[in-house]
């Protein structure tokens, strides 16, 4: 059957492959429109079953709100080429429009919804088909407040809603979704940090505590002997400085000795209750550098995020917030 040029054209707008593969499509199915969609998208999940193990680290990040309801998209592929490509943008906006219209909460949601007759996996299949790379919804996420805010950073590759629980304070609520973008928080508040993190993060505190306490007793032991301690920081630096004259081969000896002895009589003598103080020290200015109430607010310097809120109005209050970035 031959396969005419209104047909190909026609079967490029329905699927948006390229002229050869719908010609090749059109002449496999005996010109039949529907199996022809049906091949090509095959085709789509045969690629997309190759490119499973590639790295998706581009794409596309969204954030929009209907005022009281907001979402936040990503949908990624391999290659800043397709992500910045406009008919990857207007797809990535297709689907959370949709999803907005329909109020879903959920990535799964959104996969199974209908978009122009099909569900957004088989639409995103279709573009694997057309673009010939890894494409995949990677996140959707909601925000439900009495109004919520969306700032998306120019680039498109990272973006953010926040919910406040008064309307009336757009400029506000612009704000602080710009801050939430710039200083990447982990949570609201210090009671929104989830518990393992909090753990961890004093883990890491007592263990830095304990290498400090113990590596200024060294320093000081070292600096008595009058050895300078940048000169045997390392095995490596004692060789290459005996090398050059600045320290004899008796002083790295000396320095080996001091550095042993002393290191292990300080770790023995450490004080718990002082390696908790400095640790929950180091764990409180986490929390103040990485929640969002406690963070300086990036427009006005040593005013906290939580000041700047109150300065608006008393019992105004960020209820939370969902920030997506592109590699992190």
């Amino acid at each position: 059957m031959a396969i005419t040029a209104s047909q190909v054209n026609e079967l490029r707008k329905l699927t948006g492959v390229g002229m050869m593969d719908c010609k090749k499509a059109l002449v496999e199915t005996d010109g039949d429109m529907q199996k022809a969609i049906e091949l090509l998208r095959q085709k789509g999940q045969k690629m997309a079953a190759k490119r499973a193990d590639r790295d998706a680290n581009e794409g596309c990040v969204l954030a929009k709100t209907t005022g009281n309801y907001g979402a936040l998209i990503m949908v990624s592929c391999e290659t800043d080429f397709v992500a910045t490509n406009a008919g990857f943008v207007d797809f990535t906006n297709s689907i959370i429009d949709a999803a907005m219209a329909k109020h879903l909460n959920t990535k799964e949601q959104v996969l199974d919804m209908d978009l122009n007759g099909a569900k957004v996996s088989d639409a995103i299949t279709d573009q694997i088909a057309k673009i010939g790379e890894k494409i995949e919804l990677a996140h959707f996420e909601t925000i439900e407040a009495e109004k919520v805010y969306a700032y998306v950073h120019p680039g498109n590759r990272m973006a953010s809603i926040v919910g406040l629980n008064k309307a009336g304070y757009d400029q506000v609520g612009h704000d602080i979704a710009m801050q939430v973008v710039a200083m990447r928080p982990v949570a609201l508040d210090a009671e929104s940090v989830p518990q393992e993190i909090k753990d961890a993060e004093l883990r890491v505190a007592v263990e830095k505590t304990k290498e400090e306490l113990v590596g200024k007793a060294v320093e000081a032991a070292l600096r008595k002997a009058g050895i300078n301690p940048a000169h045997v920081d390392s095995e490596e630096h004692m060789a290459s400085n005996m090398g050059k004259g600045w320290i004899t081969e008796e002083q790295v000896n000396q320095a080996r000795e001091i550095k042993e002895k002393v290191a292990a009589e300080k770790a023995a003598q450490l004080s718990e209750q002082q390696i908790n103080q400095i640790a929950n020290g180091r764990l409180n200015k986490y929390f103040q550098e990485n929640t969002l109430m406690e963070q300086e607010y990036i427009m006005e310097a040593k005013v906290k995020v939580k000041d700047f809120i109150a300065k608006a109005d008393k019992d105004l209050k960020c209820t939370g917030f969902k920030r997506l970035e592109l590699g992190a």
